[in-house]
């Protein structure tokens, strides 16, 4: 449950702290006061996107901060462990609005991505705002619904795998007859570029080998003249390197045995003669060895202009030419197996297609079996909330499709992104009318109540442990809005429940009941919220009842409800 909502800086809140029980919570104060600030905070504290225009103004920080116990669940302890996580037996949930724009969330005092933020808060709390009741207009929003009742998470989650991997089969098999047509509307040029490229016999790094032996011929009289001369100062000439520094070790091994500190000087001097010795012989090899060849060194620069002319008429390096040509090979390829990759391909498709169609058909089937379920629930539910008379219904149609990718009994179906079902709430409020969409029937009284009956219905079946419920009495009073109360105080039994109204029949059912009020501080306006006790909470319902002037007539009512309510 939520425990505490701490909020400071925060549009017109100063600094507050909101303490909640569990059961019906019921927050009540006049209009303009405040009362959706609060919703407005919890839903930053819970990932909803940020405006700096929040930040109370002169100030430069705002913190919101939410504590919850016992809502731990397996998909909470693996996301906050794949995020590195600690989780306790609370969970802290904060936000930080800074007013020039940036916008921080931590869990558990670990910081975090408003993403995950929003992913816990959205497996931990169902918030229902003031507007929320309008998207039960959309048709599009009914197979969620259907599907958060029937919990075919699973089965939705395997047919869009399904989809996806047929989608991509679909569109690599039009890329693969859109290169083979542009294959065979270039047959001619494709087979010229590779004809010139495979007589070239080109090979990696070949110019940077052509450019150093191109070198090496060129100066081959010059590298013959230095490396005979460097032959002769080592060895080969009567004061050779080599024989000055045999001399020079034959001394130091006499001063070595009458002085042992030449041991060290006479070691080096071995050593020195070791090496002159290896680049002597280095140097008599590499002369003999100087190719002097005038026949090669044309061949040489030929092949280097060949390939220059051939780099710039492609405007390709020699190792792009080398991709190029690959390019080619496998467009030719592709080609002459086309037809054979093409039959390889579609194979592939219609066993993929077959796949999609059963898990299609059993999502279709489990969420049959819940619509109808969900149908006597919702009337049950609404007769409970003054619509005695109510036929709900969940249409659910397929689109029939000669090129559709599913199949059922013998029939082709357009695949949509969840399914082949197309989903729609359908409602008559009076007898003999034929049920018709919502949006062509229900009024808002209508819309809030079949909202609050699909919510009951989905709580029954779901984990939300919090549900929070922004002015649900839009469009409804008197013996309804008791209704409406009731309901929520029933659905509390198994939830917490939040609730904002300006109803004395709900406000009457609450188990903790919180006032909001405004006032003018040190010329700030600022938003404070109190927990009424029995006598407050009197006055509270009264002014809901009468207004500002509270009459012994309203007090007596609201008592009346509170009485009541508690039966």
């Amino acid at each position: 449950m939520l425990v505490s909502l701490y909020i400071r800086n925060f549009a017109l809140i100063q600094e507050l702290t909101v303490s909640f029980n569990p059961g019906l919570t019921i927050i009540t104060g006049e209009t303009g006061a405040g009362k959706s600030i609060l919703v407005g905070a919890l839903s930053l504290v819970l990932g909803e996107r940020s405006s700096s225009d929040l930040v109370r103004s002169g100030t430069s920080k705002a913190v919101i901060e939410a504590i919850l116990n016992d809502v731990h669940s397996e998909k909470i302890e693996r996301l906050l462990h794949d995020a590195n996580i600690e989780t306790a037996q609370e969970l802290i949930l904060r936000r930080e609005l800074s007013s020039t724009g940036q916008s921080r969330c931590f869990i558990n005092d670990t910081p975090c991505t408003a993403a995950i933020l929003k992913q816990t808060g959205e497996m931990l709390i169902d918030l229902h705002g003031q507007h929320d009741h309008q998207l039960l207009l959309h048709a599009d929003t009914h197979e969620s619904l259907l599907d958060d009742f029937a919990k075919t998470a699973q089965e939705v989650t395997a047919y869009k795998e399904a989809r996806s991997a047929l989608q991509e089969m679909q569109r690599g098999l039009e890329t693969l007859k859109k290169e083979a047509a542009e294959i065979r509307e270039k047959r001619e040029i494709v087979t010229f570029q590779l004809n010139e490229l495979n007589a070239l016999d080109l090979k990696s790094g070949e110019e940077e080998s052509i450019e150093t032996e191109i070198t090496l011929l060129e100066n081959a009289e010059t590298l013959f003249t230095l490396s005979a001369s460097l032959s002769e100062l080592l060895y080969d000439s009567e004061h050779s390197l080599y024989s000055a520094i045999s001399e020079a070790l034959h001394l130091l091994e006499k001063l070595a045995t009458i002085d042992r500190r030449f041991d060290i000087h006479l070691e080096e001097s071995r050593s020195a003669q070791s090496i002159v010795d290896e680049l002597a012989r280095f140097t008599r090899s590499y002369t003999a060895n100087i190719d002097f060849n005038p026949v090669r060194l044309e061949s040489l620069r030929e092949r280097q202009l060949q390939l220059q002319r051939i780099g710039k008429k492609y405007g390709r390096s020699l190792s792009g030419l080398i991709e190029l040509k690959n390019e080619l090979e496998a467009k030719s390829a592709l080609e002459e197996n086309l037809e054979e990759e093409v039959d390889r391909i579609r194979q592939q498709i219609a066993r993929q297609k077959a796949e999609l169609s059963r898990y299609a058909d059993t999502l279709c089937r489990k969420r049959q079996d819940a619509a109808h379920r969900l149908e006597l629930l919702i009337q049950k539910q609404l007769a409970e909330l003054g619509i005695p008379h109510a036929t709900f219904v969940v249409s659910m149609r397929h689109e029939e499709n000669r090129e559709g990718e599913i199949t059922v009994d013998g029939k082709c179906y357009t695949a949509f992104a969840g399914g082949y079902d197309q989903i729609e709430f359908l409602i008559s409020a009076n007898p003999g009318e034929k049920p018709k969409p919502l949006v062509k029937v229900a009024s808002g009284g209508e819309i809030s109540r079949v909202m609050l009956a699909l919510k009951s219905a989905l709580a029954e079946s779901a984990e939300l442990p919090i549900l929070i419920f922004d002015e649900i009495d839009t469009g409804i009073s008197g013996r309804i809005a008791e209704a409406v109360g009731r309901s929520l105080k029933n659905l509390s039994r198994l939830h917490q429940i939040i609730a904002i109204t300006h109803l004395p029949q709900i406000a009457a059912m609450a188990d903790l009941h919180l006032s909001v009020q405004k006032s003018v501080q040190q010329e700030r306006t600022i938003t404070e919220v109190t927990v009424l006790d029995h006598e407050s909470r009197l006055q509270a319902i009264a002014a809901l009842i009468s207004g500002k002037n509270i009459s012994p007539s309203s007090l007596t009512l609201a008592a009346e409800l509170v009485e009541r309510a508690a039966r």
